[in-house]
């Protein structure tokens, strides 16, 4: 796969570790290995899995001129955060459209990344109700920033369309070449799956190197057949866009709907519990929302001999932590 064809801000550091966690392989009883990616130590503004997707989205948007973006999420987005986060570095104007998904659940003196929001300085922020068109929204916004003459740039939820998805294309042969030194095989992959860009970017990355380690996503969100396809569709589109020779099968695209709860951002008793696991046996931080509900899926699949015994077990962590702060109610009672 070749990446130097496409336009790329370098946020990146180096690798993020790939670390072993024992402790929480034993509290599950031994019976795989589990190992952890640390997107959540990437740079920006309290890390994340959006600055992959933004080295590529940002450099687009600085080669057609613009000197505004427009972006949107759900009103705690992590990738709303990022994306501000990294137009303060590239001095450019971040407009966020919000989605409050839960009725009422929107709170202007919010913690977590909607305090955020504020202290980075976002240019705009709309809050709008839940089951909106994001897209018309962002597009009616870009046209108000026109007629300022200003050069605005949309960036789709998530960053997640084919130039986003490039960014866990090249985080797949990042992972490949630290296993690889590493003299680890691993025998599945477990991810997040929300906006479908990173679980899009990681099938396309691993078809491209003709790897056949499964990947697994845990649904944050929709079931699993919308999910499937969502995923699918991208992920033909990215390997499309990086002129992929091998066939993209359908079957490689694999997600678990159960642990999506009553929907998005939703807290379920398998989160709570997955994020202290995590936190009291690795001191690793989870998200209520994305990684926290994958992380409980994988736990429940190892629970449930899913994997074959002796396995080792890639948790790939999006980061997100700071939308922990906003539902410090939730867990709370479990203390």
């Amino acid at each position: 796969m070749n990446f130097t064809r496409f336009p790329r801000r370098m946020y990146l550091q180096g690798e993020t570790p790939i670390q072993a966690m024992p402790r929480l392989s034993k509290v599950l009883g031994n019976e795989v290995n589990l190992f952890i990616k640390r997107d959540d130590l990437l740079p920006g503004c309290a890390g994340g899995n959006k600055t992959r997707k933004l080295e590529f989205c940002i450099a687009d948007a600085l080669e057609k001129g613009a000197d505004s973006l427009i972006t949107c999420g759900a009103i705690q987005s992590n990738h709303c955060r990022l994306t501000l986060a990294w137009s303060k570095i590239e001095q450019l104007d971040c407009h966020l459209i919000l989605e409050e998904r839960i009725e009422g659940s929107y709170d202007e003196d919010a913690s977590g990344n909607n305090f955020l929001f504020k202290l980075l300085g976002a240019a705009s922020s709309q809050v709008v109700k839940g089951g909106t068109d994001m897209a018309a929204v962002m597009e009616s916004k870009a046209e108000d920033l026109r007629s300022q003459g200003k050069k605005p740039y949309i960036i789709p939820g998530g960053a997640s369309n084919a130039i986003g998805a490039l960014g866990y294309a090249a985080c797949a042969a990042e992972i490949m070449n630290q296993i690889n030194t590493m003299q680890l095989p691993i025998d599945h992959i477990v991810l997040p799956s929300g906006s479908a860009g990173t679980h899009a970017g990681m099938v396309s990355g691993m078809t491209g190197l003709n790897v056949d380690i499964p990947i697994s996503g845990i649904n944050v969100s929709r079931d699993r057949e919308t999910q499937e396809a969502l995923v699918y569709k991208l992920a033909q589109e990215t390997v499309k866009k990086l002129n992929i020779k091998p066939e993209l099968k359908q079957k490689a695209i694999l997600c678990f709907d159960e642990y999506v709860g009553a929907g998005y951002s939703i807290p379920t008793n398998g989160m709570i519990e997955a994020v202290q696991l995590f936190a009291r046996n690795e001191a690793i931080l989870l998200d209520p929302v994305y990684s926290g509900k994958a992380a409980s899926g994988l736990i429940d699949l190892v629970q449930k001999n899913y994997f074959t015994k002796g396995s080792n077990i890639l948790f790939l962590h999006t980061g997100g932590s700071p939308a922990l702060y906003a539902y410090q109610d939730f867990f709370r009672e479990e203390m």
